[in-house]
């Protein structure tokens, strides 16, 4: 089980950690370092027993803290997801679009005038070319 050597608040304390956990310990060491630095420069000297006491206790208020706003932004985004499932739910229906419908009679008409136009075209054009000889 490897030792590491950390220290708090200016004093060296030697601590056994788990193989491959030495980043880890170092990194908590630092933490509770920062804040028994804060209380010795506010409260001076003081047991190492209080220092580290009061340094944890300071360290889980900020804890305490961070998983209060990590339960309220999970509360909301619970809520964003409900949301976001509602609506997936809901059906949209398409929007209706009605074309009117030509009856038939009205297409034989316009066919028949469209005969009768081409026809007279057709006529005019013969009567053009006899005059034109």
């Amino acid at each position: 089980m490897p030792q590491v050597e950390i220290k708090i608040g200016g004093r060296t304390f030697e601590v056994a950690c788990q193989e491959g956990e030495e980043s880890f310990l170092m990194i908590a060491a630092a933490m509770l370092d920062v804040e028994a630095s804060s209380l010795s420069t506010q409260v001076g000297r003081m047991p190492e027993s209080r220092m580290l006491l009061m340094a944890g206790l300071l360290l889980a208020d900020k804890t305490a803290s961070v998983e209060d706003k990590i339960k309220e932004a999970r509360a909301e985004l619970a809520e964003r997801d409900a949301e976001l499932a509602s609506l997936r739910n809901v059906v949209v229906e398409p929007e209706r679009i009605e074309v009117p419908v030509i009856p038939q009679s009205v297409t034989d008409s316009l066919a028949e005038m469209a005969a009768r136009a081409e026809a007279l075209a057709s006529e005019i054009e013969d009567k053009a070319r006899d005059n034109a000889q």
